[in-house]
């Protein structure tokens, strides 16, 4: 058999079966009941106010008004 052959049928086989696995466990795992706390808590990232990065901008802001 053919190296090529054999590769196909390999990934239309075998390597098909084991990346849908992967996606289902990805998908279970992202969904999984105790990870909500986890994603809202990255989900409320932008909408935080970091005090050091509003100081630096208006120290800048200050700056450039003179």
């Amino acid at each position: 058999m053919e190296t090529y052959s054999f590769m196909r049928e390999l990934a239309d086989s075998w390597v098909l079966l084991a990346m849908f696995g992967f996606f289902v466990a990805v998908i279970l795992w992202a969904f999984r009941p105790g990870s909500t706390r986890t994603y809202d808590a990255i989900a409320q990232i932008p909408l935080r106010e970091d005090s050091t990065m509003g100081a630096a901008q208006t120290t800048q802001k200050g700056a450039s008004d003179v």
